[in-house]
Formats: structure tokens, sequence, C-alpha cells
């Protein structure tokens, strides 16, 4: 959430057990996919061979996940069972208009584990693209969905898949917010935690072992980071006054984060593990929203020092700021891209605050997002191919996921509550 739009609410923090059955059932995210690519690559996802409702499930799965891409045109395939080394029929699946096809299996390997393999096929050329095998348990089929997937985004696009990744948000329902974790396709949604108090600004450690945020269970704004696996929480900064945005550096070992211990919101670092802050910017005015550039040179940050809410980047161990946006009076949330070749961010045109790109070598900016709603925290995808964001529409927060390039777009809701505070996980590693 923007520092320009902070709303501060009070209230105490809950148990977790007490509200983690209701929200859990109800935190599911729906994605709507409402725009496309300008060119779709048409494919054949056989069903897989295997027990037959487990093998299903995954090529369930990796059909859903290349068709919400926006890339792919999914070309049925009329009930076909293939397994990885069936013999293709090139001609009859180019005649049916696919351009690739792929087979795979589910059984229980040597190991004793269950294996999901596949091949990829080039319908074109007549060729093997090459497979891979997964090893997986029946509790874990959609996963391995994600990561067939992956690899077939990956071997047609030349672009790293992101259907394995995680989305943290932050769910607003019934006076209470929770912190919730799900699959980027909106599955299997988990919550971290649970509060009548406000919960902003999640960021993904580099890992994708923790999460930082900002939670208010205190009577006031207090950095916390949480260990996924454990559920244990430490806090990163409860200095007099405010402590918010908090932004990882690549190396996951500092955080930048805004203080006003000193006065106005500034930017300092902090260790991961807590510590003594160190100051990186001294202005006049209002310094907030950092993050760290790909490389962890530099920190893009907002700050309003000229007189309106601008992006100033600055080197990250802080020194002269050089301001990076110049059309409009209002410019916040600055987000570097993970290749380093594009900022997000949110502009106001034409009283109407919306998703804006900005190509770091061009300095060019376009704008993605539609001209209703109120925008506001974007987040790149760890492959940098798209965005997911927070909006405003007919009253109600819901999520929207946009390429870079504004023609592939996707709209995210939950059944029960507003959504809020996207945050899009780094890479499983």
């Amino acid at each position: 959430m923007s520092f320009f739009r902070l709303l501060l609410l009070f209230s105490r923090l809950l148990p977790l057990p007490a509200l983690l059955f209701s929200l859990a059932a109800h935190g599911q995210l729906a994605i709507e996919i409402t725009g496309a690519g300008a060119r779709q690559i048409p494919i054949t996802i056989a069903d897989f061979s295997g027990e037959s409702a487990e093998a299903r499930a995954i090529s369930i799965v990796v059909r859903e996940d290349l068709a919400r891409s926006g890339l792919f045109r999914l070309i049925p395939t009329d009930g076909s069972v293939m397994h990885e080394d069936s013999a293709i029929d090139y001609d009859l699946w180019k005649n049916q208009g696919a351009d690739a096809l792929a087979a795979g299996s589910l059984a229980i390997g040597t190991s004793g584990r269950l294996e999901a393999r596949f091949r990829l096929h080039d319908v074109n050329q007549k060729s093997d693209l090459g497979g891979a095998v997964f090893l997986t348990e029946t509790s874990q089929l959609r996963a391995a969905g994600h990561r067939i997937a992956d690899t077939i985004y990956e071997k047609l696009t030349g672009e790293k898949g992101i259907f394995s990744t995680r989305i943290a948000y932050v769910i607003k329902a019934g006076g209470r917010y929770s912190l919730q974790i799900a699959d980027s396709d909106g599955q299997n949604a988990q919550t971290a935690l649970v509060s009548k108090e406000p919960i902003i600004s999640p960021a993904w450690s580099p890992d994708g072992g923790r999460i930082a945020y900002v939670s208010f269970e205190n009577k006031k704004p207090i950095v916390f980071v949480h260990t996924l696996a454990s559920g244990q929480r430490q806090v990163i900064a409860n200095f007099k006054g405010s402590n918010s945005a908090p932004a990882w550096s690549p190396d996951g070992r500092r955080l930048a984060i805004v203080l006003t211990r000193d006065g106005n919101s500034q930017i300092y670092s902090i260790g991961a593990e807590g510590g003594a802050p160190v100051r990186l910017t001294t202005s006049a005015g209002i310094d907030t929203e950092p993050q760290f550039s790909a490389d962890g040179a530099f920190i893009y940050f907002t700050s309003d020092r000229g007189g309106s809410p601008q992006i100033y980047r600055m080197p990250a161990s802080g020194g002269a700021a050089e301001r990076i946006t110049f059309e409009g009076s209002y410019n916040v949330s600055p987000r570097p891209s993970p290749d380093g070749k594009s900022l997000a961010f949110i502009t106001r045109r034409n009283g109407q605050f919306q998703l804006a790109v900005m190509g770091l070598a061009s300095r060019q900016i376009q704008v993605i997002s539609d001209a209703y709603g109120r925008d506001e925290s974007p987040s790149f995808a760890p492959n940098s191919s798209m965005i997911v964001l927070a909006t405003e529409v007919g009253g109600r927060g819901v999520l929207s996921a946009v390429s870079v390039d504004g023609r592939i777009r996707q709209r995210i809701t939950v059944a029960a509550g507003n959504v809020r505070e996207p945050a899009w996980g780094p890479f499983p590693h």
C-alpha cells in the first residue's frame, strides 16, 4: 500500500486457530482470463496414462496453467490417452491445428514413489523436444502438474515458467485481516496470520522461505519477519513512531525499511535478523516505499522532496538520489523488475490511479492497466513477464494480473471479502 494512501486502523491480534478453517475455506483466488497474447501457440495436452483419476488431475492442471498464461490455445484431445513413449501421428495432430503436443504418465517407479513423466513434441517439425520425470505423491499432484507446465512453457517460449510460484495477499473480511499464501493459480490457499488489525506490505525473501510484513497488532505499525515453514515470527523493527515498507536485499541479508524515529519518514537499512538501523536518506520530505534493484546496486523509492510524490533512485548504501519520473504530479510505489529492464509504478492520470511500466533503458512509459478502478501495490512475477496488483472496482478490493505489454490480463477475486496487498513470490528453490 502506498504510504500516501495508508489508512491506520486498530484492534488486536487473534489466535491463528480461531479463524484458520473459515478463512481458508473462503480464501481461494478465482482467476478469470480477460486478455490474451498477440499470438497463441496451439498445443494439445493428451490425457496422461496411469491410474485414471490421478493421472487426469495432472493433465488438467497442465492445461489450465497454459491456458491461463494467455500464450497458448488448447487443441481438444477428444479424450485421447497417451504416455510419454506413445507413437505420435504428427499428421493427424497437425490437421487438428496443433503446433505442439505433450503426453505423459503417472505410475509408481522403482523407488516406490509416484513418478510423473512427460514428453513434448514439435508437431510441425515432427520432432521430440524432450521431457522430464518428477517424483511426487498423491497430495502433490497439482505441484507436479505445475512443474510440467513450467517445463513446457520454457521449452516453447524460451522464458522460465511461473506456474510453480506462490502469491501472498491480504484478505479483509468481517473486520478481520488474514495473510494468505496461495499457489500462482489461486489454489491451496493457506493462512499465515489472522488479525483484527491491518496487515500490509508483505514482501518475500529471495529464497521464498520468509515473508516480511507490517502488522498493526500492537496499536502501531511494526515490521515482522515470518518464517513460513515453522510459523515463527521475529520483530525486526519496533522503534519509536512508524515502522513500515520492508523490502529485501537480493542476497536476503538486509531489509530496507521506513522509520519515523527521527522525524519525517526516512529510509533505513537493517539486518534481516534485526539490529541497529542505518539511515540511508536525509531529506525534509517524506521518503518511503524502498525497493532494491535486481542487482542490489540501487534502491528505488518514493519521495515528495520535490513538492509532489515522485520516484527516485539512490545507491543501495545511501547517497545522492536521482529523480526517475517526471510525467505527471503523482508517481508512487516503484517496483523494479527481476530482469532489471523495467520499472512498474502507480501513476495518477485524469484522476485515476493506474499501473504504468517504464523501460529503464529508454525511460519511455506505458500505462497498462484499465482506465477504471484504483490501482496499488504492483508486484512482478519472478520471470518479469507479469505484474499482479490490487485495484478497487465498485468499492471492492480485487487483484489483477497484466503482462508487461498490457495484452494478457487476468481478474483475480476472492468469494468472501476484499483482497489487497499482493506479493508475487520467487522461483521455488
